[in-house]
């Protein structure tokens, strides 16, 4: 068994991992984490998921800004000696100078099947992508960015209509449950790494908010892949009268009229090819609300034309 592990992750998708991990016995000796960030409404500090986590099970948490050219945080792990250090949606890139000092070097779960949707938004870009499947890989990380080899890849089917929140928890319960097994392997030596195809790479570059703009010439496929990819932030949206109105979710139908024109007082919307019935939505400074929460009173009516 591993005397000392490493954790380094930030996101809601590490929390899984790390709690499979410290259930079932294994010697976590600090966790790295994102330090916290500060909230649009009233500039309050917010803790990273990890974070509050792991204060909350007692363990050791360091939160530094950035690892590169970071002296402090190189002579920590030189002096602590981790056998491998585990790294899941941390969110920092890590540098050459540490990459050799745990034994058994760094391990990476990473939510595709990679070489697909390297990068820092796999799960978004696979739904927006329309993607039929995807799934987890672990690799071990070397000096570029989601290129190390990879010993380990489970796949999982996108079903219809799933969206990246959901995507996301069925992916990190997966990797909770396999990473066990391939930490046992690597202890062992019976774990082997092989090299991606790297011609066979695509990029899943960081969600930009404009992306959430909806735009109604595309096909109904393509705004519910958005719809959905982007769920729950930042979210697609489309503007009526100066305000932006957040889709939560929506579902196909089958009407074809002017892209962008409401065609029902259900709030269903003509796009470049057929058309998508609102189910769940939210205006811009408003609760989210179920469409007929929402719709008595809302000023789009049959014969609007959204942007």
């Amino acid at each position: 068994m591993f005397k000392k592990i490493v954790f380094m992750g930030t996101s809601n998708f590490a929390v899984p991992i790390l709690k499979s991990l410290y259930q079932n016995g294994y010697p976590i000796s600090v966790v790295y984490t994102q330090p916290p960030k500060k909230s649009n409404r009233g500039q309050k500090f917010n803790k990273s998921p990890i974070n509050l986590f792991s204060e909350n099970i007692s363990l050791e948490i360091r939160t530094p800004n950035i690892l590169k050219n970071n002296i402090e945080e190189e002579q920590y792990l030189n002096k602590l000696q981790p056998d491998l250090i585990i790294v899941v949606s941390y969110g920092q890139i890590i540098p050459k100078n540490l990459l050799n000092i745990p034994k058994y070097g760094f391990l990476n779960v990473h939510a595709s099947l990679l070489p697909k949707w390297r990068g820092a938004a796999p799960i978004q870009r696979s739904i927006m992508n329309l993607d039929k499947e995807t799934g987890i890989s672990i690799m071990k990380i070397n000096e570029n960015l989601d290129e190390g080899p990879v010993c380990n890849q489970y796949q999982v089917i996108i079903s219809e209509n799933m969206n990246a929140d959901e995507l996301s928890d069925k992916l990190s319960l997966l990797a909770s449950e396999k990473i066990l097994d391939i930490l046992d392997n690597i202890y062992r030596h019976k774990t082997q790494f092989k090299d991606q195809d790297h011609s066979k790479a695509s990029y899943a570059k960081k969600i930009e908010k404009i992306e959430g703009k909806i735009n109604w010439d595309e096909n109904s496929d393509k705004i519910i892949g958005k719809i959905n990819g982007l769920y729950p932030f930042p979210g697609a949206f489309f503007l009526f009268n100066g305000e932006r109105y957040k889709i939560l979710k929506a579902e196909k139908s089958h009407t074809n009229g002017e892209p962008g024109s409401v065609i029902s007082e259900d709030l269903e919307i003509c796009c470049g090819e057929g058309s998508v019935k609102v189910l769940i939505i939210q205006r811009e400074g408003k609760r989210v609300q179920q469409i007929n929460e929402f719709l008595p009173g809302n000023q789009i009516k049959k014969g609007s034309k959204i942007t």
